[in-house]
This record gives C-alpha cells, structure tokens and sequence, in this order.
C-alpha cells in the first residue's frame, strides 16, 4: 500500500471517472514486458469508479469495490479522501505459456533461399 503522506497522486479527477487518464497513467508505468498490478483510489475516486462500472453494466453488477479489476489492475480502496497511484508489479507470463514456447514459424520457401546447401 503506498503512503499517501509521502507518495503523490498521479491522477486529479473532477466530477466524472478519467478513462483516458487512467488508461495513459497504465501505460506510462509499462516497460521491459512489466504492467503495474494495482490501481490504488481514494475514497473519491472510488466511487466515482463504482458510478462508471454501474452505468456501463447496471447498478446491480457492482456492490463494491472488492475484486474488481479495471483495465487489468486490481482496484484497491485505501483510506483518504482523494488518491489515484497505479503500482505494484505484474509481468507478462509469455515464459510460462505453453503456446510462447512453440518455435517461430518460419516460411520453407523464402527460407530456403536464403540458406546455403551443401
């Protein structure tokens, strides 16, 4: 959990959920195949979250916050009144995957031409 004394917020939010400052604070915190694995809010921007899944997916699908994910960051509420942070550490599994372990396909026709034969 970040500390809200000493660890600013990255995103201001006014009176309406910031899709696009969400989805731009993700991908500036992307790199070397690593994606952050929470999304941190603040009481306000809780739910302000809350009213934005409700209205695409009907007030009844989202009684809370708890396991929720959101563009592919585990939403987690802390206690204060404004905080928006995405962290944490979520790499990508393509070394895990059975189908990343298949060797590259490879043309036989214009790869045989490039290789020499003896």
């Amino acid at each position: 959990m970040p500390d809200v004394a000493s660890v600013k917020s990255e995103l201001t939010m006014d009176k309406s959920w910031d899709t696009g400052g969400v989805s731009a604070l993700i991908r500036s915190k992307c790199a070397n195949g690593e994606t952050p694995a929470f999304l941190f809010l603040g009481r306000k921007e809780a739910a302000l979250l809350t009213e934005h899944l409700s209205d695409a997916f009907g007030p009844e699908s989202v009684n809370s916050l708890h396991d929720v994910y959101y563009m592919g960051l585990d939403a987690v509420m802390i206690d204060c009144e404004s905080f928006v942070f995405a962290g944490g550490r979520k790499t990508v599994r393509t070394l895990q995957d059975p189908i990343a372990r298949r060797p590259a396909w490879r043309d036989r026709e214009t790869e045989g031409i490039w290789q020499f034969r003896v």
